[in-house]
């Protein structure tokens, strides 16, 4: 017979008395893998930014609104994402694929605002009208968007800032996307664990959904 009980007082923890840093990596050690989303935004000047955030989903499909997460760092100090994004409404969320993560990854250091990832990765920019900011041209899928929303959720070190951004125009190579599938064979999906890991997705199992 199984047993069904509550599991004993001692693995339950208080969370509002965890250490941030300690929540972090139960966050980024258990709810994994997380997809990334690699994003472009421009400053009131013009000057490119572009990070990847693994704090990442799908809000809605109709309205098409993505989801995605940049936290505050250890000083409690803003990304340069959501800095552009209250100066321009605006960013381009990209979905590398393995090919890409050496790049991806390199686009996580920390730069001087201004300072552009772009170069620094060795990317290269495309247009993506009607909006400003530019993609990158050697992703294989781009959602262009505009801002809807950011939910904050204090000004602490590791707060995060939800950023819902409406999708307003698709980059999607014919190679990966057929206008019904996107063939994960080409693409080659990658997702965030804890620490430096990613995962790749060419490991999969189906389950047909209930009636």
């Amino acid at each position: 017979m199984t047993d069904h009980s509550l599991p004993a007082a001692e693995t339950l923890l208080d969370a509002t008395q965890l250490p941030a840093g300690t929540l972090y990596r139960l966050f980024s050690g258990s709810i994994a893998p997380r997809p990334i989303a690699w994003v472009s935004t421009i400053d009131a000047a013009g000057n490119a930014n572009l990070a990847p955030f693994s704090f990442f989903t799908i809000a809605s499909v109709n309205p098409p609104v993505l989801a995605f997460s940049p936290l505050r760092n250890g000083d409690g100090q803003t990304k340069d994402t959501l800095n552009n994004l209250s100066e321009v409404g605006e960013c381009i969320v990209h979905i590398g694929g393995e090919t890409l993560s050496e790049a991806l990854n390199i686009t996580s250091a920390s730069l001087a605002p201004g300072d552009d990832e772009f170069s620094h990765a060795g990317l290269s920019k495309a247009a993506m009208p009607p909006l400003k900011v530019p993609r990158v041209a050697e992703a294989p899928i781009a959602f262009g968007c505009r801002l809807r929303d950011i939910i904050t959720f204090g000004d602490q070190p590791l707060a995060g800032g939800l950023v819902l951004a409406e999708v307003v125009v698709i980059h999607a190579d014919p190679g990966v996307w057929d206008g019904r599938h996107v063939d994960n064979d080409v693409l080659k999906a990658v997702g965030r664990m804890a620490g430096s890991d990613y995962a790749r997705t060419d490991s999969l199992f189906s389950l047909e959904r209930p009636e």
